[in-house]
């Protein structure tokens, strides 16, 4: 039988379900998060694939499938994995954060299991420009959007991207930074998670950052997108995913 380095607890599990997210503590250590942080300082084959580091980046590979990550994953999708993309996110003092939106506006894919985990490489916060999310949104399905400008907290992009559908049809889609329409900021949390620990949350999770006010406190982490291992990703420029070996999910009797 296949084992997990952590087994989630019912309530865990019922946490995720219900609010669209879990903060799990501990999974990296300190040395496992010097290692990541000195390889980033140093010339990476990452910083020329883009979102697929971790089909060339033995460091992006080793978190992408590390045991404690996708372990947790599995179990949260009931599923053997497959790795979507990977991402470094730095933000440096001053450094502006990503509107609050839905991973699933950026990665269509059917049926819907997108999930992510982002994990924290320095302590972060409100401060910092840490993660924010908005408890149960999930629940809403997939909700409006309008463009993000720009502004002092937030950045702006614009890029167009090919894809393709299940029968081979062909098109390409516009995307920019999405912003969730009518979003009370009342309903966001803005997440205290220190280095080493990380927060799993579903493809409909809304979630983002501010810019960093810290006068000298980097907000540094590393995000890896999963999906269930049936899933179609729309966008071609991801539909090339990467099995994760080691995850396979088995219910109990």
């Amino acid at each position: 039988m296949s084992t997990f380095p952590k087994i989630l607890t019912p309530e865990e599990i019922n946490s995720y379900r219900t609010d669209g997210y879990l903060v799990v503590p501990d999974l990296l250590t300190d040395d496992e998060v010097e290692a990541y942080l000195a390889h980033e300082n140093e010339s990476s084959p990452a910083n020329q694939c883009g979102l697929r580091g971790h089909t060339q980046d033995p460091q992006y590979r080793y978190l992408a499938t590390h045991p404690k990550i996708a372990g947790i994953a599995s179990q949260l999708l009931e599923s053997p994995l497959r790795v979507v993309q990977t991402m470094y996110l730095g933000k440096p003092s001053g450094g502006k954060g990503i509107a609050l939106h839905q991973d699933s506006h950026y990665l269509p894919n059917e049926p819907n299991t997108l999930m992510a985990c982002w994990v924290a490489m320095t302590d972060t916060d409100g401060e910092n420009g840490g993660l924010c999310v908005v408890p149960g949104s999930h629940h809403g399905g997939l909700l409006g959007v309008h463009e993000n400008q720009g502004t002092q907290e937030h950045d702006a992009f614009e890029m167009n991207y090919p894809m393709r559908d299940r029968d081979g049809r062909e098109w390409t889609q516009r995307m920019y930074r999405f912003e969730i329409d009518d979003l009370d900021p009342d309903t966001i949390v803005r997440l205290n998670v220190p280095r080493g620990a990380g927060v799993f949350f579903t493809g409909l999770t809304i979630h983002g950052s501010f810019a960093n006010h810290s006068p000298a406190r980097p907000r540094l982490a590393f995000a890896t997108h999963y999906v269930r291992e049936d899933t179609w990703l729309f966008r071609q420029d991801v539909q090339d995913t990467m099995p994760v070996s080691g995850t396979t999910y088995e219910p109990k009797a």
